[in-house]
């Protein structure tokens, strides 16, 4: 197959998912369900730090979790444990959740209106950066136990994230990782993006990571059509 050919079906791949993803986009806005695409390396902690969001968010406001991986129903079944309800998506050999598979799994989980939605992506830099799911904001997630040059090596990742949560903080002490050295890559690849120090372990961050949950969810819920017209 020509490389010619390779760019065509790539950009159809795209072009087709990125249908899927602004159907999604407008059903989150119009039920003014804040959507967040959580994505980082295997191992990163995403789960441990959802179920800790999770917990601490109870009760506030209605959330719901689609969980992706290609294989178990392992993450689904903690985020459950947290009384959240999970829907889980195995891709198989494929490498990241697409606009489609989000639309589906919408459609089964039925989040209720003024809720946030928890899209936890398939552990990979490489796939998710490309494929839009309909979300108001990716929240990339890198750990200490990574290297500092990640966002360097992963540019279009950190490039599309609103938000790089630095996770596993309370490991600090034991490592030699650099925090303002991992800071100022991310911000090489996107000077807009916002950073959080964060530690499901100890709490640390937390509060922040919150807020700002609430503050990007107070404006999901200002683009409701129905609520505009008020």
């Amino acid at each position: 197959m020509s490389q010619a050919r390779l760019i065509q079906l790539e950009a159809d791949i795209l072009g087709k998912n990125n249908g899927y993803a602004a159907a999604n986009r407008a059903r989150f806005a119009k039920a003014g369900i804040l959507a967040l695409n959580l994505v980082s390396s295997p191992g990163s902690g995403k789960t441990t730090l959802l179920c800790r969001t999770l917990a601490l968010l109870a009760g506030e406001f209605p959330c719901a979790v689609i969980e992706g991986d290609q294989q178990t129903s392992a993450d689904a079944d903690r985020i459950r444990a947290t009384g959240a309800p999970a829907i889980q998506i195995n891709t198989g050999k494929g490498c990241h959740l697409d606009g489609h598979m989000v639309g589906h799994a919408v459609d089964h989980l039925n989040p209720p209106d003024a809720s946030v939605l928890f899209i936890e992506n398939v552990g990979n830099l490489v796939c998710p950066a490309a494929f839009d799911l309909g979300e108001a904001h990716k929240v990339a997630i890198l750990s200490v136990t990574e290297g500092e040059d990640k966002p360097l090596k992963y540019p279009d990742m950190f490039a599309a994230a609103d938000l790089v949560l630095i996770n596993k903080t309370d490991l600090l002490p034991h490592l030699d990782f650099d925090v303002d050295l991992a800071m100022a890559n991310a911000r090489k690849v996107n000077h807009r993006v916002r950073l959080l120090q964060v530690s499901a372990r100890t709490g640390e961050g937390m509060a922040a990571w919150l807020d700002w949950i609430r503050g990007a969810r107070l404006m999901a819920l200002s683009g409701r059509p129905s609520q505009a017209a008020e």
